[in-house]
């Protein structure tokens, strides 16, 4: 928006100036924050990138970890003092990594990872690095260092993670995005910061590769599997609502289908104890070890039956039958045995890529992504002290847009004085969420790139499935209407009950 011509006051008044529109606007935000309160968040709230009605929908699809069953914390423990043993005992890493426990506040989803420079970050929807959440082992970078090696904060596309988030084919970068990867990277962070600190010199793409490996093994070699199976109380979270959603559309004649990347019995113990014994008598189809997102693309694979005691047998595939449990095959072949197809499918996973990537782009499908963290981070959101400050934020911001066109020495020394505040509210922000990385869906300003991704991949999003027995079958989600930079913010503000225009922002003046 162009400014407005207004003439400012006297250079000798400046400094009052500013600061009496500087305590207004504090003023004004503090009378806006009760406003702000009294429309809370709801974490159970199913959310919308892209219009869709639930009475087109005929099938329902379901990946099984952290979408039909949620784990403790107990299993992210696991995982990482399994792989960390494996590095020290199948790859020759120094034992004294041992001395290094899983802290679970330490990484966030869908940070980034430089293979060849061992740096964890945080890239927004631009490429942009967020600075201040750049780490080497476990020790933040310096923003300085971090502008040298980049030559500013952009990291070029070519570098960047491939389709699927991996470091492949020249791309340096990899991105983090499915639950199960917080161990791997505070195992990478761990390992980084022991050979640091011991002035170990090293290969990071070694390092990556074999924490990788680590990592694989824990689940290609049945370790984690087998622990869960052996203790299913201490690691899985009983979920009497999952039984509660897919009875809920089973009522009311959806059909339903599981496609997973895990064992049979692992699946087959894990839906008894939070289903219970019939639980096979939900779904139309049962397809484990998939291997997404190959299981999308390759068409050269076929289906094999799982008998009960799960062995492989060798029959021909001519029909996907109730009741059976089948192992990898292709959704080509998937398609043509079932005949679902197009937007009366929707599928429901947590790997935002590999559950949800080819399925919207390629085949047309509905697709729902269940994000844990939202429920956490909306609560966050909902607190007073984050809304008191996410609000002033806002405010100073636009203060600080409004009132750089004056230029005497007075006002931008003035203006210096609400950027450092301003920088200092931020790190506060990002503190609300993770002390090291911040949301999973923000940068300071821009969405993150996990969020842009989220955005085109998934049709609605929610904390879990259980948000689904909120709504009616025939319930229609529409996205919010967000204005955009070029669109006025006077209709929007206007329409958004509780939301007050600040005086100042209506003020600013002709450059000079």
């Amino acid at each position: 928006m162009a400014p407005q011509q207004q003439q400012p006051p006297p250079s000798s008044d400046m400094k009052s100036y500013l600061w009496s529109r500087y305590k207004e606007a504090k003023r004004v935000t503090k009378e806006l924050v009760p406003s702000i309160m009294s429309n809370m968040l709801n974490p159970d709230a199913i959310f919308s990138n892209n219009e869709m009605s639930l009475s087109d929908i005929e099938i329902y699809g379901f990946d099984y970890d952290y979408t039909l069953v949620f784990y403790s914390k107990h299993l992210h423990t696991l995982i990482f003092n399994a792989a960390r043993d494996l590095l020290i005992n199948e790859h020759r890493y120094p034992a004294e990594i041992r001395k290094y426990d899983y802290d679970p506040n330490f990484a966030i989803r869908g940070l980034h990872y430089d293979v060849h420079r061992a740096l964890l970050m945080k890239i927004d929807a631009f490429h942009y690095i967020q600075l201040g959440t750049v780490y080497r082992g476990l020790s933040v970078v310096p923003d300085e260092e971090v502008i040298a090696m980049y030559d500013g904060s952009h990291v070029p596309l070519e570098q960047m993670s491939d389709f699927y988030g991996k470091s492949s084919q020249g791309n340096t970068m990899k991105q983090f995005m499915d639950i199960f990867s917080l161990p791997e990277m505070t195992l990478l962070s761990c390992v980084n910061e022991y050979f640091l600190k011991n002035n170990i010199d090293y290969e990071p793409v070694h390092l990556y590769k074999d924490v990788k490996d680590s990592i694989r093994d824990v689940h290609i070699k049945g370790i984690m599997y087998r622990a869960i199976e052996a203790d299913i109380e201490k690691y899985i979270c009983y979920a009497e609502q999952t039984r509660a959603v897919l009875a809920k559309l089973a009522d009311h004649g959806k059909k339903m289908f599981l496609i997973t990347n895990s064992p049979s019995s692992f699946v087959d113990k894990g839906m008894k104890f939070i289903v219970g014994k019939d639980w096979r008598d939900l779904f139309d189809v049962v397809i484990v070890q998939a291997e997404k997102p190959n299981f999308f693309n390759d068409k050269r694979r076929p289906f094999r039956k799982v008998n009960e005691r799960g062995v492989l047998l060798w029959d021909k595939i001519h029909k996907l039958q109730k009741g059976q449990i089948y192992k990898q095959g292709n959704l080509y072949e998937f398609l043509k045995l079932t005949g679902w197809r197009g937007s009366k499918v929707l599928y429901f996973g947590d790997h935002i890529y590999s559950d949800l990537a080819d399925l919207t782009l390629k085949h047309g499908w509905r697709t729902g992504a269940i994000i844990p963290e939202l429920r956490s981070e909306i609560k966050i959101m909902n607190t007073e002290k984050y809304i008191q400050t996410m609000t002033w934020l806002q405010t100073l911001t636009g203060l600080l847009e409004h009132m750089q066109v004056h230029r005497d020495s007075d006002s931008q020394m003035i203006l210096e004085e609400w950027k450092k505040e301003r920088k200092e509210m931020r790190e506060m922000n990002r503190n609300f969420f993770n002390a090291q990385f911040g949301s999973i869906f923000r940068t300071d300003e821009n969405p993150t790139y996990f969020l842009r991704r989220l955005s085109r991949f998934a049709d609605i999003y929610m904390a879990s499935l259980s948000c689904l027995l909120n709504y009616e079958p025939d319930y229609t989600f529409y996205p919010r209407r967000t204005p955009l930079q070029h669109e006025l913010p006077g209709w929007s503000d206007q329409l958004c009950t509780g939301t007050f225009r600040i005086p100042f922002l209506q003020e600013t003046f002709q450059i000079k």
